[in-house]
């Protein structure tokens, strides 16, 4: 079944399946995935990212996921979390995220947990840059790796980062753990199609970032070092549609915080 396929559950892997959003837009691509997580044979289910307060989703949601062991969350942008006091209620499932103002009748997420629901061991890894919250889950299972990346990967392009509550720093720190990963890991993204390779993708990740990097020292040489984001992006960005300057901007603002504090 291709991507996107609105309402239709799609299994990705033994533990995996896929609902997407109908929520397509610039920064959501086809639209949020939520993710159902269970073991083949387990009667519970985990959610990861229930999508916005979009209740015709969110009833497709539960009634694939039967009984619901808990709701994970990637990170704090509505487009993945804004349904998920929605999906608690009716389900009486906890909320679990690295923020504790998202979480509710349990704890906070924390960098090296190890979560044992719906028949899977969950590793909770930490990778902010998009967002200071950001989450990635962590899945090895009867000989199938998969990563669930939130907004850290995407299915298709690059991740947005935006100042202050993101970093290029921190981000680039976490693609370079997500590029230790073992070989054939999949990439369960927050937004766009599934990918096979973990590392490579990282990699990429690492080297787009590079470039964008170099054309962004070029573009101060040309302009001056007083350059506005806005500046730089009719320079950088001016192949790409001017639709997406604005969060290309947040880029650049990250971009130069980063050069500066290198500097």
């Amino acid at each position: 079944m291709p991507h996107p396929a609105y309402g239709v559950s799609r299994q990705v892997t033994p533990f995996a399946t896929v609902l997407l959003e109908d929520n397509p837009g610039p920064l959501t691509l086809d639209g949020t995935n939520t993710w159902l997580l269970r073991a083949p044979g387990s009667t519970h289910t985990v959610v990861v990212d229930p999508g916005e307060a979009d209740e015709a989703h969110l009833e497709r949601v539960l009634a694939e996921s039967g009984e619901i062991a808990a709701i994970l969350i990637t990170h704090h942008h509505l487009d993945h979390v804004g349904g998920a006091t929605w999906l608690a209620d009716r389900a009486n499932a906890p909320i679990r995220a690295f923020d504790p103002t998202l979480c509710r009748d349990d704890a906070p997420l924390r960098d090296g947990d190890v979560l044992h629901l719906a028949g899977l061991d969950l590793e909770v890894l930490h990778t902010p840059g998009h967002s200071a919250d950001s989450l990635c889950f962590a899945i090895d299972h009867a000989g199938t790796s998969a990563v669930l990346t939130g907004d850290t990967i995407l299915g298709r392009g690059t991740t947005v980062i935006s100042p202050p509550d993101g970093k290029l720093g921190a981000y680039l720190d976490a693609l370079r753990g997500l590029a230790d990963r073992k070989p054939g890991t999949a990439v369960l993204p927050g937004h766009g199609p599934e990918l096979p390779d973990l590392a490579t993708v990282a990699q990429d990740y690492l080297a787009h970032r590079e470039q964008r990097l170099d054309q962004i020292r070029s573009a101060l040489a040309q302009i001056g070092p007083t350059a506005t984001p806005r500046q730089i992006v009719e320079v950088v960005y001016a192949d790409v549609d001017q639709s997406l300057w604005g969060p290309a901007e947040w880029s650049v603002q990250a971009q130069l915080e980063y050069l500066r504090d290198q500097a």
